[in-house]
């Protein structure tokens, strides 16, 4: 296997299908971290992600009878838009499984792209369920499966990623963060880089709640992991491909996990600072920086952003992960006295002027002297969550915080 040909040769093939996508420095975050940090926007592509080259490269490299056969691919999201698109342009039918959870506004555009050529099913929780209920479909009925990640012609069309940051900056590299799902996209541009620019370090990005790439290096070889959280869809995978494994394990550098909560800070600045719209793999290379901040200073960064892809209706959740994980949420179960004025006890005595009770569940027990309440509070300076403590155990209010605990506090807030 010729990596590196194959991705020479992707680059040809998708001239005038794929956009190159800018490669521009960030000011906010070059002069946060001393340094030049230039973003390569694949959110920009025509699809809103990376996705397009490695699924047009596959596709359009089928003979005419594999063609007319038609294709099957299972995908999170992106990769289904990328070969939908593919289809419409190369007129060939296509069905395309998608977990369930996907978010809505990944299938609108999946149908959106592909219009007729399609077929979209949806099945199963996560990407590793569409992705059997895929390849049995394939089996089945003699198509040919487009991989998301583990095929050559895919990693070679994601590679050229790596080919068009070279062309667009003369001066070395000195590190590239890249973001790891299922390793295809890590695969082809860190083989363009081990051969053009070996002297820069490749730093793969994977989600704190799913590192299966990660663990497999650790573990030394392709390991599935056994739960994963869904959070950053385009980036959850239970288990690697069996090639991107080989050569992510050859050649990158170093995996950083970024915890959910960080990467969700990472898109709200991103909209509010730079009016970008990205979804949440498309924030992990940015928001891996800060565990990188002395290795990178005064030095030439690269972050792939690697797609844009988010649902709106996300938001709500995107901002309750944030606070939590900036230490600025915080939930309580309050065993409440039943007796007029203890809510005006609780905000006047405890809780400081910018703290404010953003949930509040209470049932009323007409037996007791107490009733289990379950508090929000969200504050404006973590630290004033030792003065809510201190003072909610002198003014005798019993409670138990559940931050602390995962498993009560998914049952009780979710």
């Amino acid at each position: 296997m010729n990596l590196f040909n194959e991705v020479l040769t992707a680059k040809k093939q998708l001239e005038n299908v794929v956009a190159a996508t800018p490669l521009t420095q960030n000011l906010n975050l070059s002069d946060e971290f001393k340094s030049t940090i230039l973003l390569k926007r694949e959110d920009l592509q025509i699809v809103r992600s990376y996705k397009i080259r490695g699924a047009y490269n596959k596709i359009s490299s089928l003979d005419e009878s594999e063609k007319a056969t038609g294709i099957v691919c299972a995908s999170a999201g992106n990769h289904a838009q990328g070969v939908a698109y593919s289809c419409n342009l190369l007129h060939i039918q296509g069905k395309i499984y998608m977990p369930k959870t996907t978010p809505k506004q990944k299938v609108k555009q999946v149908q959106l792209f592909g219009k007729s050529f399609v077929e979209i099913v949806l099945t199963g929780d996560t990407f590793d369920d569409a992705y059997a209920s895929a390849t049995a479909d394939a089996i089945k009925n003699h198509k040919i499966f487009i991989h998301p990640f583990d095929d050559i012609k895919v990693m070679a069309g994601q590679g050229t990623v790596g080919l068009e940051i070279l062309d667009a900056f003369k001066e070395p590299i000195d590190y590239v963060f890249v973001p790891i799902g299922g390793g295809g996209l890590a695969s082809g541009l860190s083989e363009v880089f081990k051969q053009l620019s070996p002297e820069t370090k490749i730093i793969g990005v994977e989600p704190k709640g799913a590192p299966s790439m990660k663990n497999s290096i650790q573990e030394n070889k392709n390991t599935a992991l056994t739960t994963i959280d869904k959070f950053v869809d385009g980036a959850a995978v239970k288990q690697v491909g069996d090639m991107t494994f080989e050569i992510c394990r050859e050649n990158l550098d170093d995996i950083i996990l970024v915890p959910e909560g960080k990467v969700c800070t990472t898109i709200l600045r991103l909209y509010n600072e730079e009016a970008m719209v990205v979804e949440p793999a498309g924030a992990l290379t940015i928001a891996a920086l800060d565990f990188y901040k002395d290795k990178i200073k005064g030095k030439n960064v690269v972050c792939v952003v690697s797609g844009s892809n988010n649902d709106i209706e996300r938001t709500a959740e995107i901002k309750e992960r944030s606070l939590l994980y900036e230490g600025l949420m915080h939930y309580f179960m309050i065993q409440f006295p039943q007796r007029p004025g203890a809510l005006k006890e609780l905000v006047n005595n405890i809780l400081g002027p910018d703290d404010d009770i953003t949930y509040f569940q209470f049932a009323k027990k007409n037996s007791r002297e107490v009733g289990s309440v379950v508090v929000g509070l969200e504050l404006k300076n973590k630290k004033d969550i030792f003065d809510i403590k201190m003072n909610m155990t002198k003014n005798g209010f019993e409670f138990q915080y559940l931050n602390d605990n995962q498993d009560l506090f998914t049952q009780l807030i979710g």
